[in-house]
């Protein structure tokens, strides 16, 4: 197990654990979720079921599950970097994108230093059965990492490390050796409510369970339709992703930074800028995205969402060029940016008609 800590550690992870496979005990609470509809639009979780929580289903032959740990948090985050996100949280001309989605694509990055770990693995022990997992498949990644030391399931439901916080990305390696078994941590959420009191949709309908339906970053990620009236307002300034149930978490002012530069911020994205975002014709969305998460959504949900964004920006003060952005790009618009720029441009307050009479001067 040294060897497997040096060789994660050499990867850029910050650490490793090996979780068994059973995982009955989560069945009931996946189903619950699953029944309740709380999964939203994103049926490819209900058409696994419970291959989820069957490791050995899924990967037949599968012993143990390694789960590993790798920080995010820029290289270049201030050390009151939630301050710095929380005022930027309530900046209208910032189009925010959550943190983990400015740089590269993290996918890319797990998924490449896990096959190099089983490969340095196989090296040493020969031939094995293994598969690589970046949220990429029905893998319980969070109840993994519990079972393997990683952290425990906060009441948000992101798994958090008391030294740690939660500003982290999980991969997951499937193999056939029986390891020895990390042990788990204990909980340390207590009473606090943080999270679910902060989460500007209240998506986080009670203590570890989370309605999609209702979280932003399903909203601008996953969800591929309007977004519903009721809750644009509530998206704010949120381009992709949402970060508040983490940044109000009081065990982030542990997190630890990147050990690699690919999480740092490309400079679009640090900026944020609103504006700058709607000159992104597609061709440059997708150039300005490459290797970024951010391009699966496309260059269509790219632009509704900017129009929720843009909408509550105008909510907040009057911008003439944002409003001529939106009442330009309107006639030509696909039905579904159409109606969210109509929208958008609705929220702006009313201007005052010119009065006939002259405004008084200091000398009247």
């Amino acid at each position: 197990m040294a060897d497997l800590q040096r060789w994660a550690h050499e990867l850029g992870f910050s650490q490793i654990g090996v979780a068994d496979i059973d995982l009955h005990s989560a069945e009931a609470g996946l189903l619950a979720w699953l029944q309740a509809g709380f999964h939203g639009s994103m049926h490819y979780m209900q058409s696994h079921g419970l291959k989820r929580a069957r490791p050995a289903e899924l990967v037949p032959g599968t012993l143990r599950v390694l789960s590993l740990r790798m920080d995010y948090l820029p290289q270049d985050s201030a050390p009151d970097w939630q301050t710095v996100e929380w005022q930027r949280l309530n900046d209208p001309q910032r189009a925010q994108v959550s943190l983990y989605a400015r740089g590269r694509d993290y996918h890319k990055v797990l998924r490449a230093r896990l096959q190099q770990l089983a490969t340095r693995l196989s090296d040493a022990v020969g031939p094995f059965g293994y598969r690589v997992f970046t949220d990429s498949a029905p893998v319980l990644e969070v109840e993994l990492a519990a079972r393997s030391g990683i952290g425990w399931r906060g009441k948000h439901t992101l798994t958090l490390h008391r030294d740690v916080g939660s500003m982290f990305f999980l991969g997951e390696i499937y193999i056939d050796l029986p390891l020895p078994l990390s042990e788990p941590v204990t909980a340390h959420c207590g009473q606090c409510t943080a999270c679910l009191d902060a989460c500007p949709t209240g998506a986080i309908v009670a203590p570890y369970r989370v309605d999609a339906r209702r979280c932003i970053s399903y909203l601008t990620i996953e969800h591929e339709g309007a977004i519903p009236l009721e809750l644009r307002s509530l998206i704010g300034n949120r381009l992709y992703g949402c970060d508040d149930c983490q940044l109000i978490c009081p065990w982030n002012k542990f997190a630890q930074k990147s050990r690699l530069a690919d999480f740092d911020a490309r400079p679009a994205m640090a900026s944020g800028d609103l504006l700058a975002f709607w000159s992104w014709d597609e061709t440059q969305f997708l150039r300005q995205t490459e290797g970024s998460a951010m391009r699966r959504i496309g260059h269509a949900r790219w632009q509704r969402n900017l129009a929720v964004v843009s909408g509550n920006a105008l909510r907040q003060r009057d911008w003439p060029e944002l409003r001529a952005v939106l009442q330009t790009l309107r006639p030509a618009a696909s039905e579904l940016l159409a109606e969210h720029l109509s929208w958008a441009l609705a929220q702006a307050p009313a201007r005052p008609t010119t009065s006939a009479t002259p405004p008084a001067t200091a000398a009247d």
